[in-house]
């Protein structure tokens, strides 16, 4: 609980004495009931008149280490939080199994004590590995070196369409390592998890790192969490449930596509991998890399305020590695072809697709939505055809089923409009498996691979052949597709988000990044107004452009990250008594209510970016205040939100 935040005093007994060590697990009574602790310092006296004695300690094993308790207190205090709950972040539960494993290695295994203890040897001279694909930058090769002579570089990194970005950070962990320090890299997904791995793999060699992520199951989890731990590996990656592992003599941390919301952690105090990532760079005095295909307006601040530099290529180059995009929105476009501004597939990406298919080349169509027809709407007059028990959207999940409700998932065989009466259904939305039935009619004899939700492909061949996917679900095809197609565009650009023009640009350059260079036939087509500025940073591939823009009208308006805000939702009656007893700073702004979830409501808290702390701290206390009185309704905190509204 809030007012429960800070350490507590207990005598250690003599005969825990070794095993309490700070780091450790421990059993305390508590308020008369035994609970979970941890060991955070071990002192001669305590202030305390009274403290009582430790019960248990669960295990010597001190899992947590220093920097990392530090960094768990930082990360509190920026997001309004608990130290208890980021703790739950940082350390994955015990597996005893697994702990006994290492700490009881088989006797021919165990050290023998009469071994003399080797003379360290002085070690060499690192050298900077070769730079590879870096020197396709400019800033590139000096960006290693710096890493090599264990300086601490930070740098916001945008890729070049076709990179090998896995291949890239291994080579900037690879110069890390070579000074003597270690590193961290997080990702978004088990996808991108895999290919640092085989890229770690091939440039370091096996045993050099371990990979950390919640989907592996508690015992290779915990496993790969001890074995950095105990620094048997001097670097590790993983997806967010790595951004808190220990690592010995932290050099470098690194994200990658730090845009993607699967960096933003669900529970308490929701914290996002680039911003702990960035905080432990700050703490320890390491380099910093944020790299991704797209730029987010939070990895722009970063080089305006000159905290990190900025990694691109010269246009030369770019030009040679960038695909030929083109819209179907724009004038001349209109003019060859009328029906462009309503057709879901425009000539212009007909053509592109067939031609790719022509030259034996793969097909990749980024569908928004995945599903058969996720959302339908009457024939005759065009209304939303809604469920008639729960007034939910109805679907269609194939051609020869009936719609059903994708809220209470009953079935609406006998469906009649209440506007018309009318019964034929058709699409508002389209989703990927309609789009691959329907492309398959169009070009028979090809085959159509889906790869969404149900089943991610990580590669196809590099033959004809046509791929749908949903965003971030694109596999890598051998060579580069021949064609890339963006269909229904306006489902990411029209949503009621802050971040829409960017999510949708970073959707977008995934997706193209993976078409062949322009020189070697590859195209890509986004069915969009040209004029638009997402789609003219992906014409010009200049995500730069694009933060810088999205920037500055966050600045202008007043949105994260240009301000930081904080979203209190709850029960009205909660949110009010909250704010009530939080003593905000004067510079701070309330914006709202507006309806959230159910009954609830949510209002907004902004002040200037100098204030932040002070309004996170005033935050935590009145949360404090309220559970030390028991206050029967929660209220949820969240500092800089992904969502606003």
């Amino acid at each position: 609980m809030p007012h429960l935040d800070r350490l507590f005093d207990y005598l250690v007994p003599s005969d825990l004495a070794d095993d309490a060590v700070p780091g450790a697990r421990v059993k305390v009574r508590f308020a008369g009931q035994l609970v979970d602790g941890w060991v955070l310092e071990r002192a001669d006296r305590s202030d305390h008149p009274k403290p009582v004695y430790l019960t248990k300690v669960v295990s010597p094993v001190p899992v947590l280490a220093p920097e990392v308790a530090r960094l768990a207190r930082a990360v509190a205090d920026r997001y309004a939080g608990s130290l208890a709950d980021v703790l739950r972040l940082a350390v994955p539960p015990r597996h005893a199994r697994v702990e006994k494993e290492i700490l009881t290695p088989p006797p021919d295994q165990a050290p023998s004590v009469t071994e003399a203890t080797p003379t360290p040897e002085t070690p060499p001279t690192p050298e900077t590995p070769d730079p590879g694909g870096w020197r396709d930058y400019p800033a590139g090769p000096a960006l290693l070196r710096a890493l090599t002579e264990g300086r601490s570089p930070r740098a916001v990194w945008s890729a070049l369409p076709g990179e090998d970005w896995a291949a890239r950070y291994a080579t900037a962990v690879a110069a890390t390592v070579a000074s003597g320090r270690g590193a961290l890299v997080v990702v978004a997904d088990g996808r991108d998890l895999d290919r640092l791995d085989a890229a770690l793999t091939a440039t370091l060699g096996a045993g050099r790192h371990v990979c950390l992520s919640a989907a592996s199951g508690p015992a290779r989890r915990y496993r790969a969490f001890l074995a950095a731990r105990r620094s048997t590996a001097p670097v590790v990656i993983g997806t967010r449930a790595a951004m808190f592992a220990p690592v010995a003599r932290l050099g470098l941390v690194a994200v990658w596509d730090d845009g993607d919301d699967l960096h933003a952690e669900l529970r308490a105090p929701y914290p996002h991998a680039r911003e702990v990532l960035l905080t432990r760079a700050q703490l320890d005095d390491a380099a910093a890399l944020v790299g991704g295909y797209a730029r987010t307006a939070e990895a722009q601040l970063l080089v305006e305020t000159g905290w990190a530099r900025e990694v691109v290529a010269d246009r030369a180059v770019l030009r040679a590695r960038t695909p030929a995009v083109a819209p179907t929105g724009d004038d001349p476009q209109l003019a060859r072809d009328p029906g462009a501004a309503t057709a879901r597939l425009p000539s212009l990406a007909w053509t592109a697709a067939r031609e790719a298919l022509r030259a034996d080349l793969p097909v990749l169509v980024q569908v928004p939505r995945r599903g058969y027809m996720p959302s339908v709407a009457c024939q005759d007059c065009r209304t939303p055809a809604r469920c008639p028990h729960c007034a939910g959207p109805l679907a269609l999940s194939s051609a020869g089923r009936p719609p059903a409700c994708r809220w209470c998932g009953r079935v609406a065989a006998a469906y009649a409009c209440p506007h018309c009466g009318g019964r034929r259904l058709r699409a508002s939305v389209t989703g990927a498996r309609r789009t691959a039935e329907e492309l398959g009619r169009a070009f028979p004899g090809v085959a159509v691979r889906t790869s969404g939700r149900e089943e991610v492909l990580a590669d196809v061949p590099g033959g004809a052949g046509l791929v749908i996917a949903t965003p971030g679900a694109e596999p890598v095809a051998e060579g580069g597709y021949g064609a890339v197609l963006l269909l229904d565009t306006w489902a990411m650009l029209t949503r009621a988000d802050l971040r829409a023009g960017e999510e949708a640009l970073r959707r977008w350059a995934a997706a193209a990044a993976l078409a062949r260079p322009a020189a070697a036939g590859g195209r890509v087509v986004v069915v969009a107004d040209g004029a638009l500025a997402p789609v003219q940073a992906l014409l010009r591939w200049d995500p730069g452009w694009f933060a810088a823009r999205e920037l500055a009208e966050r600045r202008e308006l007043g949105f994260p990250p240009a301000m930081r805000m904080a979203s209190v939702t709850g029960l009205p009656v909660a949110v009010a008594d909250l704010l009530a007893q939080a003593r905000l700073p004067e510079e701070a702004e309330l914006l709202g209510p507006v309806p959230a979830d159910g009954d609830r409501e949510r209002m907004l808290v902004r002040v200037p970016r100098a204030r932040a702390a002070a309004m996170a701290e005033a935050l935590h206390a009145a949360a404090g205040s309220r559970t030390a009185r028991k206050a029967a309704e929660p209220v949820r905190l969240q500092v800089d939100p992904l969502t606003l509204f």
